[in-house]
């Protein structure tokens, strides 16, 4: 057996070094308050808007389903990248995530959506389908005939001279019924994002 051998089982078996192996200790771990996890429901009501949805990244990672008579958000912990931003952008407060709700309500922060109507006019023949199957303009003009004629100034869109007009884009929900149901793919929903801080008031 060689010298260095014996060196090492020599070390080995000191008492104190088995006593320091069987018995070591690590400073408990204490989980940092700027820590994100999964969300988690606060318990405040869903409506049921979807932005948690349409902000969040990781696809599968968030769904709104049907919960006796209300909504629920449903977190897939194995997609969800806890990035947080079904958090920022729930506009009822139904989830929080380590510190997000907190720094919100102190810095006045807060997660705006928008949606874009975007027609490919060489594509669209001017049939309608998109402005009848739209729910907003069904509420709007409950009238509208089956060639997306209206001459309700309040609806999204409608037919005019053949063409599609888009008149209120403010009012989309960005719901993609009207994109589903083009035969020709002539329309497209683009979701827009934007961060918002309130002003800071004089005095402050």
């Amino acid at each position: 057996m060689s010298s260095s051998l014996v060196w090492y089982l020599r070390e080995f078996a000191r008492v104190e070094w088995i006593k320091k192996f069987l018995f070591a200790k690590t400073a408990p771990l204490v989980t940092p308050t700027h820590f994100r996890g999964f969300p988690e429901p606060t318990g405040k009501t869903c409506t049921h808007a979807l932005f948690c949805m349409m902000a969040c990244p990781a696809p599968g990672a968030i769904e709104v389903v049907h919960a006796g008579d209300g909504w629920i958000p449903k977190i897939h912990k194995g997609h969800c990248i806890r990035c947080g931003l079904c958090v920022e952008a729930c506009p009822n407060g139904v989830l929080k995530s380590g510190r997000i709700r907190e720094t919100m309500e102190r810095e006045g922060t807060s997660l705006l959506f928008s949606f874009r109507i975007a027609i490919d006019t060489e594509l669209c023949t001017g049939c309608g389908n998109c402005c009848t199957a739209c729910p907003v303009n069904k509420q709007a003009d409950a009238q509208m005939g089956a060639g997306g004629h209206s001459s309700n100034d309040d609806v999204i869109m409608r037919v005019q001279e053949g063409d599609i007009v888009v008149i209120h884009e403010d009012k989309c929900t960005g719901c993609k019924t009207c994109e589903v149901s083009c035969p020709n793919g002539a329309i497209r929903i683009a979701r827009i994002l934007e961060g918002y801080q309130q002003p800071v008031q004089e005095g402050f």
